[in-house]
């Protein structure tokens, strides 16, 4: 029988995978996903917003660009500096940081709104990240979350990334965030209404080899995977990607568009 995964060492493993390459070349093609979490959790002048594993800031500028007081945190500091420079071009203010999703340093109740894009979804302790989420935020607040689906694009590919680099057996994947049943019971007794919206991100490049090109450049989860890999599972990898990129291109030949499916998720806390 294995031993259980130490969730603490995992945590620090993440957070070099996801300090490494350069989240934020891939983050800021995200950032509609920011605007529309935004205007789906209805956001207001002067709120108080809490932008939990921030990256480099999609949905803390969709918030500061609605007037409210945000703070952006994660727990990687260079994604949080890539934030404040693009809140700096837009003379945007907005506090940054450096904080854990799984033991945020705020008092309960302190926030009207509380957002996560495709961040939280990652924090190894699940019950613990959503618990957090909950207690930070105020009674009759909203908690707005953007989560990648388990049948998206996004899940297939870390599931193939996983057949290479098996994850430890007994960590839950991330995409069930993406699974509204599991939402619901993250949030039962906390939540006094939750909406469920499916959405698509059409991530759009020139190729497969393109988009493999630049995820492997800066997106921490497959900078790292093909870093371990040696050069003939690297190859093989990059072929299976290849693949599920080639099957789900919208775009025929001569370009790549790949939606990828998640859900927008709106929680009025109790």
């Amino acid at each position: 029988m294995n031993a259980p995964t130490d969730l603490a060492a995992l945590k620090n493993r993440q957070q070099t995978t996801w300090a490494s390459g350069d989240y934020a070349v891939i983050g800021t093609t995200l950032q509609i996903v920011g605007e529309r979490l935004a205007e789906a959790c209805d956001l207001r002048w002067d709120e108080r917003v809490l932008d939990v594993a921030a990256g480099n800031g999609n949905a803390t500028l969709a918030a500061a660009r609605r007037g409210c007081q945000v703070t952006s945190t994660d727990y990687v500091e260079s994604l949080l500096e890539r934030g404040a420079e693009r809140a700096r071009a837009e003379r945007l203010e907005v506090r940054f940081q450096v904080a854990d999703a799984e033991a945020l340093p705020f008092q309960d109740a302190s926030f009207d709104a509380v957002l996560s894009t495709f961040g939280v979804m990652f924090a190894p302790n699940q019950a613990k990240a959503a618990s957090e989420l909950a207690r930070v935020c105020r009674p009759g607040g909203r908690i707005g979350l953007a989560n990648w689906t388990p049948e998206g694009f996004i899940g297939q590919l870390f599931k193939t990334i996983g057949r290479h680099l098996p994850p430890p057996p007994d960590v839950q994947p991330p995409s069930r965030w993406g699974v509204e049943s599991q939402l619901r019971s993250f949030f039962a007794g906390q939540a006094a209404w939750m909406a469920v919206t499916p959405r698509q991100f059409n991530l759009r490049y020139r190729s497969a080899a393109h988009f493999i090109e630049v995820f492997r450049t800066w997106y921490g989860p497959m900078h790292q995977a093909f870093a371990a890999l040696p050069p003939d599972k690297g190859r093989a990898l990059e072929s299976d990607i290849t693949e599920l990129l080639n099957s789900q291109n919208q775009a025929g030949a001569d370009s790549l568009v790949v939606p990828s499916d998640y859900l927008e998720v709106v929680i009025t806390r109790r």
